[in-house]
């Protein structure tokens, strides 16, 4: 079904069955002949935080944007287990599968949507799906595990960004505690209290303001409890040959860069690009994402994929 929606562009929806009886909501935009790009919202977003970027790609590419389950207009899984990291990369390989069936879509994600994307593309039952990942503010949680353990070591500079990496990661505790995250968004006090933090874009504690934004904060609560916890005791080694790119904001307030910078050594082909802007560029500087997807997409579709050693040091 055809229909031009909130980014001005014509949308044609459909929806992907996961492999747990959820039907995923979908749409796509753009030429249907022209490369895939499949962007993966995160906590507590749904597909309409890519409305910019979509506007922007969908005049050279395809564009495909889906809620995840338990977000936008996607139902939630009845137990929690359903939000394990698992069951999303299934869902993302099924939906990129359904996308473009007959050549790999490339992937672009944010936040949760990078950490599950991560997962995905380091398994090889899927990697095949994906020609290229751009990643923004979201770390594989394996990686970034082993990360903190490579800094546990008696350096100054070492010990220092752990401790700023824990600084930055508290709200993850906090998330985990019962009913106390909740109340804090039925309230609109952990709203409060990241705006006072966050000040480029809209900050992850942005107070809800319809049902379906609080059904969003209220449900990704379930993605923290499922996967930190054993994904950050037990790491394992996830590699990937699918060329990344990570997009690290230079005012990111969730992670430090050197985190993110630590993902060259589990890829093949990896490359790392400043952007100008807090966590939230693909809503505040969504021409600027795109731009960076594009000269992704154009280098991995003529066969000339850079090398890490290509990664800039300019922010856009």
């Amino acid at each position: 079904m055809s229909r031009t929606d909130v980014t001005g562009t014509t949308s044609v929806r459909f929806s992907v069955t996961t492999g747990d009886g959820l039907v995923l909501a979908a749409r796509s935009y753009g030429d249907p002949g022209a490369p895939t790009v499949l962007c993966v919202h995160g906590y507590p977003d749904d597909s309409l935080v890519w409305e910019g970027v979509v506007t922007d790609l969908a005049a050279d590419h395809r564009v495909v944007v889906y809620d995840v389950r338990g977000a936008g207009a996607s139902p939630a899984p009845r137990e929690r287990s359903g939000y394990a990291l698992d069951r999303l990369a299934d869902d993302m390989a099924r939906v990129a599968a359904a996308a473009s069936p007959d050549r790999p879509v490339h992937l672009l994600a944010h936040d949760w949507g990078s950490l599950a994307a991560w997962h995905t593309v380091t398994e090889e039952r899927h990697a095949r799906l994906f020609a290229s990942y751009t990643s923004v503010s979201g770390p594989c949680l394996d990686h970034a595990a082993h990360w903190l353990r490579s800094r546990l070591r008696p350096s100054p500079r070492a010990l220092a960004e752990v401790a700023d990496e824990a600084l930055r990661s508290a709200y993850i505790g906090f998330f985990h505690l019962p009913w106390v995250p909740e109340f804090a968004w039925l309230t609109g006090i952990g709203g409060a209290a990241v705006r006072a933090l966050e000040r480029v874009g809209p900050p992850k504690g942005r107070p809800p303001r319809d049902k379906r934004s609080l059904r969003n904060h209220l449900n990704g609560l379930e993605l923290y409890r499922v996967n930190m916890r054993d994904r950050l005791l037990r790491p394992q080694p996830r590699r990937t040959a699918v060329p990344v790119q990570v997009l690290a904001p230079t005012h990111e307030l969730f992670m430090v860069e050197s985190l993110q910078a630590s993902a060259a050594q589990w890829c093949e082909d990896f490359r790392l690009r400043r952007v100008a802007g807090g966590h939230w560029v693909p809503r505040t500087r969504p021409g600027a994402v795109a731009g960076r997807v594009r000269e992704m997409v154009a280098d991995v579709e003529k066969g000339r994929p850079r090398s890490a050693a290509a990664a800039g040091a300019g922010a856009w």
